[in-house]
C-alpha cells in the first residue's frame, strides 16, 4: 500500500483540497485590513515626491571630498547662506557611476542664481573647480505632465482589459480582474508610501508594468475556471464555487512558480543592485516591482476568483442551480428506514417485484453523484451499476430442477 501523498505532491497534482473560496469572507476582510493600512499610508505620511514632480534642484558632488553625512551638512550650509534657511536638502544618495562615485544631493526649487552661488560656495568649501560639481534643474511642470500621461495610460489600460475579458470571458471576470488590479495598486502604493522612497518616473513605469504581469496570473485562473464550469449548470454534482475552487488547486503551484520566478531578478535588483552595490537610482523601481508583483500573485488566488464567485452567486441560472445541487445532497444524505437499503412494506407492494434491483442501482447512482465532493477534488467518473435486478444468473428461474413445464 503506497504512503499518503506529500503536500507539494498534492499541490503540484492540483490535489491539496484547499477551500478558499469556501472561507472568502476571511479573504475579504484581510483585503480590506490591508487597503485601510494603504490609505492610512498614503494620507498621513504621504508620498515622497522627487524633484521631477515638486521641482527643484540636484548637486552632484565627488564622493572623495568626504562622508556623505559630512557633504550633506555642507550643502545644507551653503543653501542657508544663499537662502537664508528656506531651501534645505530634500534627499542624498551615494551613487556609483561610471566615471566614478559621487553624492547627489536633491534641494528643493532655485533660481539659476541661487544655485550658482551654492555651487560656487561649495567648491570653495571642499577646495575643488566648480565644474566637478554638477547641477540639474527641474521644473514641477514636467513631474505634472508625467502624471497625466501616467494616468491616461492607467484608464486606456483598464479600458482594453474591461473589453478583452468581456469579449474573452464574461463581464463578471472583467470586473473581478479589474478589481484585483486596482487591489494591487492601492497596496503597492501603501506599501511604497509607508517606505518613504522618493515618487520618480521610475516609480511611474513600475506601476504600470506589474499591471501587466497581475493580469498575466489572473487570466491563468479564469481560464481553468472557464474549462471547469463549462455546462455545469447540466449537472448536479458541483456549485459553481466548488468548480472555481478546484480551479484555483489546480494553478496554484503555477502561479507561485510564476512568481517566484519573477520576483528572483527583481529581488536583485532591489537588494543586490540597490542594497548592496548602492545603485541608488534601482531602488524607486526595483521596490515597486517586488512588491507588485507579490501582490498580485496573492490577489489573483485569494481576491479575484472569491469575487468572481461573489458576483457569480447574484446569477439566478446559478442560483437555482447551487440550490438543486445543494437540495439533491440532502435528499441523499438523509437517514434510510431501519433494514438498511430495503423500502418500506406499503411502499414495496404497489411496485413490481421485478423493478427492485432497478431501484438499487439508481440509489447508489444518486449517492455517487450526489454526494459533496471533497473540497479541491476532481469530479468522480460514473460508475457502472453492477448486475440488474431480475432472476438470477440468467437461468431458468425459480423452478426446481426436474420440475415439468405447464
Amino acid at each position: 500500500m503506497s504512503g499518503r501523498k506529500g503536500l507539494a505532491t498534492r499541490l503540484y497534482q492540483g490535489e491539496a483540497g484547499l477551500n478558499i473560496i469556501g472561507r472568502r469572507r476571511l479573504w475579504f476582510g484581510i483585503a480590506a485590513g490591508l487597503v485601510l493600512i494603504a490609505i492610512l499610508g498614503i494620507s498621513i505620511p504621504g508620498f515622497k515626491l522627487g524633484i521631477e514632480f515638486s521641482g527643484g534642484n540636484s548637486f552632484q558632488v565627488p564622493a572623495s571630498v568626504g562622508t556623505l553625512t559630512g557633504t550633506e551638512e555642507q550643502v545644507d550650509a551653503a543653501l542657508a547662506e544663499v537662502e537664508g534657511g528656506t531651501s534645505h536638502v530634500v534627499s542624498s544618495q551615494s551613487v556609483n557611476g561610471v566615471g566614478g562615485s559621487f553624492y547627489e544631493f536633491r534641494t528643493t526649487e532655485l533660481n539659476t542664481a541661487q544655485s550658482n552661488a551654492v555651487q560656487a560656495d561649495l567648491a570653495g568649501k571642499f577646495g575643488i573647480a566648480e565644474d566637478q560639481i554638477s547641477i540639474n534643474q527641474v521644473s514641477a511642470a514636467w513631474g505634472s505632465q508625467v502624471t497625466e500621461r501616467a494616468l491616461l495610460g492607467l484608464v486606456v489600460f483598464v479600458v482594453l482589459v474591461m473589453i478583452y475579458l468581456i469579449l474573452r470571458f464574461e463581464w463578471r471576470m472583467a470586473v473581478s480582474a479589474v478589481s484585483s488590479l486596482f487591489l494591487n495598486l492601492v497596496l503597492t502604493a501603501g506599501i511604497y508610501a509607508l517606505v518613504g522612497f522618493e515618487v520618480t518616473p521610475s516609480t511611474i513605469v513600475g506601476f504600470l508594468t506589474i499591471l501587466g504581469f497581475a493580469l498575466y496570473d489572473v487570466v491563468v485562473v479564469f481560464d481553468k475556471v472557464q474549462e471547469n464550469t463549462r455546462g455545469i449548470t447540466a449537472s448536479n454534482t458541483q456549485t459553481y464555487g466548488e468548480a472555481a475552487n478546484l480551479a484555483i488547486n489546480q494553478t496554484l503551484m503555477r502561479s507561485i512558480n510564476t512568481g517566484l520566478v519573477a520576483l528572483l531578478p527583481v529581488g536583485g535588483l532591489l537588494f543586490i543592485g540597490a542594497g548592496l552595490l548602492g545603485a541608488g537610482t534601482l531602488e524607486d523601481l526595483g521596490l515597486v516591482l517586488f512588491v507588485g508583483m507579490g501582490i498580485a500573485v496573492y490577489s489573483s488566488i485569494f481576491f479575484a476568483t472569491p469575487v468572481l464567485s461573489l458576483l457569480k452567486d447574484y446569477e439566478p441560472r446559478i442560483q437555482t442551480h447551487t440550490k438543486r445541487v445543494l437540495a439533491r445532497r440532502s435528499t441523499v444524505g438523509a437517514p434510510r428506514p431501519a433494514g438498511g437499503n430495503r423500502r418500506p412494506a406499503a411502499q414495496a407492494s404497489d411496485e413490481p417485484a421485478g423493478e427492485s434491483g432497478d431501484e438499487a442501482a439508481v440509489d447508489e447512482a444518486a449517492a455517487l453523484s450526489g454526494a459533496a465532493p471533497k473540497v479541491g477534488a476532481r469530479p468522480a467518473g460514473k460508475r457502472s451499476s453492477g448486475a440488474r435486478g431480475g432472476r438470477p444468473g440468467g437461468g431458468g428461474g425459480n423452478r426446481p430442477s426436474g420440475a415439468k413445464r405447464r
